[in-house]
């Protein structure tokens, strides 16, 4: 199976003047870089706004004061190493700390760091204590990206969920399928094992990360038809990103082509508040004007999709903002509060659940569920190098 080339050395990419790759080393000390040559490939680099160029090469604004490495407190989500279980019906398992590439706005960027070990590769304790909770019947393998793992590892891991009764969704979160299409629709022993679990009972979702239209490559189509032809059903999640999808019209066009393609648009999120991703931030009314513009070009089907903030306290849906109040309410909540309606204020340059006055009379900050778990809020900013520590080690 032929594999697009990775590369991890900021200063081997000759598209960039030597200059810029020299203030760029001091970026990726801090915030990690890989991509590979066929999602390169898609760059226009004469044009140093380009989109997809902005995705995955490191822009100065990185290193600015802004936000948290984990900016929603996923350690308190943790229940066993590996495994966090926030919401009543579902499981992430961390299988993966390594991306196709890895994205600039990534709200997981914590996992890259050499001195904080989230993903396992004994996934068993998850396993163990999803086996152990039978109102748990979705189950999300992530990371890092789930296909980065070799097919051989995800068949223990299907095979030991479909054991499990009471688990009837499967889920891959993955940008494989725009970052390395060819790993999905070149490796039929991949294909062969979801046409093996996904079935009319229990199903397997890919849960895929595509930002803007021109990710959509005929290779990318080719791997959406291999999914869809062996029984996976294929959603799709994207923030809203400053300088990358916030214009109605690219983001009608992403809405539209992802329906054409047969792939459910299923989420817009708001940029979490993360270390590194000031370049990124809209404000909250910038988002909602901009995602009900995208929506009014496209047909009912592109419609489906939902704008929310994934927040500490859960899925925050934003219904409407308009003569500066939020119309918001719990689409998913970790303190069983799903369907709470709230209307606070809204400040022009609210950017985040948190910068609603009022917002804390609606949540609180939640305890860890497990002491074994290091919160990388805690350590030093500027990531240690060295080897991997499991985290409570």
């Amino acid at each position: 199976m032929a594999q697009p080339k990775y590369i991890t050395d900021i200063g081997k990419l000759t598209q960039i003047p030597e200059s810029d790759r020299e203030k760029l080393h001091r970026i990726t000390d801090k915030f990690v870089f890989r991509v590979n040559d066929y999602y390169l490939n898609l760059i226009d680099w004469d044009n140093p706004d380009d989109p997809i160029r902005k995705l995955i090469i490191p822009n100065e604004d990185e290193l600015g004061e802004y936000g948290r490495w984990d900016a929603s407190d996923e350690d308190t989500n943790y229940v066993v190493e590996g495994c966090q279980h926030k919401y009543k019906s579902t499981a992430l398992l961390i299988v993966s700390e390594v991306c196709g590439a890895y994205c600039r706005y990534c709200f997981r960027k914590r996992l890259f760091r050499n001195d904080v070990k989230e993903a396992v590769n004994n996934v068993e304790p998850g396993l163990q204590y999803i086996a152990d909770h039978p109102e748990i019947s979705n189950v999300l393998l992530t990371g890092g990206d789930s296909l980065i793992l070799g097919t051989p590892k995800l068949r223990t891991i299907f095979e030991r969920l479909r054991a499990i009764d009471h688990v009837k969704i499967i889920r891959l979160g993955s940008k494989m399928p725009v970052f390395n299409p060819m790993r999905i629709y070149e490796d039929e022993a991949l294909l062969e094992l979801i046409r093996t679990h996904s079935t009319t009972d229990k199903r397997i979702y890919v849960m895929a990360h595509i930002n803007h239209p021109r990710e959509i490559t005929p290779e990318a189509k080719r791997g959406f038809e291999a999914l869809h032809q062996a029984g996976a059903i294929v959603v799709n999640q994207t923030p809203v990103l400053r300088g990358i999808n916030d214009d109605p019209a690219v983001l009608g066009e992403l809405l539209d082509r992802l329906s054409w393609a047969g792939v459910t648009p299923y989420y817009f999120f708001v940029n979490r508040p993360v270390a590194g991703n000031k370049a990124f931030v809209l404000s909250l009314k910038e988002v909602y004007d901009i995602v009900e513009g995208a929506k009014a070009r496209t047909s009912g089907l592109g419609k489906r999709v939902r704008l929310s903030m994934s927040h500490t306290s859960g899925k925050i849906e934003i219904l409407a903002i308009e003569e500066g109040k939020a119309y918001l309410k719990y689409h998913q909540s970790r303190d069983n509060e799903y369907g709470k309606f709230m209307v606070l204020d809204c400040p022009d340059d609210a950017s985040w659940f948190d910068d609603l006055p009022g917002n804390e009379l609606h949540w609180k900050k939640p305890a860890k569920k497990s002491d074994k778990i290091v919160s990388v809020n805690s350590l030093d900013d500027m990531p240690q190098r060295g080897r991997k520590l499991m985290a409570g080690r």
